[in-house]
């Protein structure tokens, strides 16, 4: 199987159903072979549940979503345990998170109780109910879904749940021809109204993603390339107009996902521009702008992109 290759089905395969958007096919793509989460940013109605469902449906993988609500429990996330009176004993029920692609859909709209609910499943593959821990099955990751502009009723996510999503994807609005492209395929002899992801193939089995997670590990990440992450997060946290930096999960994530598009690229070797690539979706959420450069309009991606500018990339 050459890993690059089968990538290219898969979003080739995700194109039938999912129109444009390619960076966050990619950045998303690139979570699932690194092993990683990803939070999707944009406004209701472009296609983040859809996408889910289109990728499940390359590998025959499982898919479930939570829609997440001010009164949603932990418990409805996780599972939890109930008496069987009739056998006299207690059973456990496991909530959705079971699952191989976990839809957490508007995760700031729910208090930061249930948020944590997802702590240890994503950083440990593991839940523990009624103090027995449950493993969850591969290939897991959680695609979280918030919605920029509207912030009545939301809870900001902690930075402890930030920092263990590997990428931020942020989707706009589509191009005219994309958009009309997407309203013809999703309309044209069809009820409007449904998820339509029929036309999607199968590129590959759960073992198959297993086996591009272990090949996007074996990619070589030369001391050089490896070091230049180093030297950007930590570089994060003296520039001038970043008040927090990142941590070193973030130097952790850019290697993994470096390893990951350089796999895509059906390169055995990470370069500084796979590291380029990567370095806004894995920074971008583990910042906070100081006060002085949001009163001047830029966001975190302008300062990102001059502070990357700034530290020197080696030759290899």
């Amino acid at each position: 199987m050459d890993p690059s290759k089968t990538v290219r089905r898969m979003t080739e395969e995700i194109g039938k159903v999912y129109i444009g958007q390619h960076d966050v096919v990619r950045e998303v793509l690139i979570c699932l072979l690194a092993g990683g989460h990803v939070l999707i940013e944009g406004v209701p109605g472009l296609g983040k549940t859809l996408l889910v469902r289109a990728l499940a449906a390359t590998f025959g993988g499982r898919e479930r979503r939570i829609q997440f609500t001010p009164d949603l429990m932990p418990t409805d996330v996780t599972g939890h345990a109930i008496y069987n009176m009739k056998e006299e004993r207690f059973e456990v029920r496991r909530g959705p998170v079971f699952t191989n692609l976990l839809l957490a859909d508007e995760i700031n709209r729910a208090p930061a109780k249930t948020q944590s609910a997802l702590l240890e499943v994503m950083q440990e593959l593991q839940v523990t109910i009624e103090g027995r821990a449950f493993k969850v099955d591969q290939p897991f990751m959680v695609l979280a879904t918030q919605n920029p502009i509207e912030q009545d009723g939301t809870y900001p996510l902690p930075e402890a749940e930030l920092d263990r999503f590997m990428m931020k994807s942020c989707i706009s609005y589509p191009p005219v021809e994309d958009e009309r492209d997407l309203v013809r395929l999703q309309t044209q002899g069809r009820v409007v109204g449904g998820l339509h992801t029929e036309g999607v193939e199968h590129v590959l089995d759960a073992q198959g993603v297993i086996a591009l997670r272990e090949a996007a590990s074996a990619v070589t990440v030369d001391e050089a390339v490896l070091g230049y992450a180093v030297d950007v997060v930590r570089a994060t946290r003296e520039f001038v107009g970043i008040s927090q930096g990142a941590s070193p999960r973030a130097t952790i994530a850019l290697v993994a996902a470096a390893r990951a598009q350089a796999l895509c690229e059906g390169r055995d070797f990470a370069t500084p521009d796979d590291m380029k690539r990567v370095m806004l979706p894995v920074l971008r959420h583990r910042l906070q702008l100081s006060a002085d450069r949001q009163i001047e309009g830029m966001d975190i991606d302008d300062v990102l992109r001059e502070l990357i500018a700034r530290v020197e990339a080696p030759r290899l």
